[in-house]
């Protein structure tokens, strides 16, 4: 499986960023970690992984660590999935090998989201015991001692997004923009994660009262971070590497002016994804995708689009389904078998 795709000229690798060439049968369900009597193991896994030297050894030196990649792995091919599932470019992995060579706003989703599911991962894993190195969130209210004795260990995420720097080992990259680009697009998706962080608290007392009152930091669902990150995607800015005379250095200039000062470059702000290129239109079979032939959509709602004005097939078929159930004594419930006709509607070549 192939973790890190190597740098092409100036790229920055991008995390967990899969090529299509990779068996998902080899991703493990998210779960406990291991069994430690299995001693060694997380050694061989931390080989089949595709690391630069620095990163392997810090896969080793932490036996968690490997289970968490490929957590977060299937985490984000699964929102970036979910996310596209109505667009032409539906997160596939046919043709991503040459997707991340280019500048396009799909290249700026990989890598946000894929920052923000190793960061969201390893902050659950600190939490849930699976990494030997780091335990709950050290909210200074919170004892680790107590956080376990009640049950309420929060989302280590300082410690992860402490890590994740260090694991991707970001340097000075001078005045390449297509680094930059990639650096600015990891670091929105990590910012993603932060942004969702919230405090829950748990009162203890008799009656339910809030007497004594324990609280942690927990993550939103991953999802929320998918949705926010998807948004973030239909306003990308397209932008430019300039130099800024102030500074000394280039930095990303926007395309778009500012509308208070129509003469001067907008810089994109932290949160925004940035992209250099315009994307292809995904309708039809290239390096970078399949297509949209063959592809479902609603009639109301996607088929013009996806369908790229081909058109699409109108299909009939009867359906089976769990109808009029009801309650039985004691202990199951009894349903009848219906049909229905639904109607499929895909894509013309």
């Amino acid at each position: 499986m192939a973790l890190l795709l190597r740098a092409v000229g100036n790229v920055m690798p991008c995390v967990m960023c899969l090529t299509g060439k990779e068996g998902l049968t080899h991703l493990p369900s998210l779960g406990p970690s291991a069994n430690p009597a299995q001693g060694k193991a997380h050694l061989k896994q931390c080989d089949l992984l595709k690391l630069s030297r620095k990163q392997k050894r810090l896969c080793q030196r932490e036996p968690g660590l490997a289970e968490t990649l490929r957590d977060a792995i299937r985490l984000s091919i699964m929102e970036c999935q979910y996310q596209f599932r109505y667009e032409r470019w539906n997160c596939s992995l046919d043709g991503r090998t040459s997707l991340l060579k280019r500048g396009f706003k799909e290249t700026a989703f990989l890598y946000a989201v894929s920052s923000a599911a190793l960061t969201h991962s390893l902050a659950r894993a600190c939490s849930a015991g699976r990494m030997e190195r780091c335990t709950c969130d050290d909210s200074p209210d919170l004892e680790n001692r107590k956080a376990w004795q009640w049950g309420v260990c929060g989302d280590n995420l300082k410690y992860s997004t402490k890590f994740l720097k260090n694991f991707l080992g970001q340097k000075k990259i001078g005045k390449d923009l297509r680094a930059k680009v990639d650096i600015h697009n990891t670091n929105v998706g990590i910012k993603a994660v932060k942004n969702g962080l919230k405090t829950t608290c748990k009162c203890h007392g008799v009656s339910g009262s809030c007497a004594v009152r324990t609280c942690w930091k927990q993550l939103s669902p991953f999802h929320e971070t998918g949705k926010i990150l998807k948004l973030r995607f239909d306003d990308a800015v397209k932008i430019f590497s300039a130099t800024n005379d102030a500074v000394g250095h280039s930095e990303l200039v926007s395309t778009q002016r500012r509308s208070h000062s129509p003469k001067s470059p907008a810089t994109p702000r932290s949160t925004d994804l940035v992209y250099v290129e315009d994307s292809p239109s995904f309708c039809r079979p290239s390096k970078y995708s399949l297509g949209t032939a063959g592809r479902t959509c609603s009639r109301e709602a996607s088929c013009d689009s996806l369908c790229c004005g081909r058109g699409y097939n109108t299909q009939s078929r009867m359906v089976t389904f769990s109808c009029h159930c009801q309650v039985q004594w004691c202990c199951y419930v009894e349903c009848q078998q219906c049909m229905q006709e639904e109607v499929i509607y895909s894509c013309k070549q």
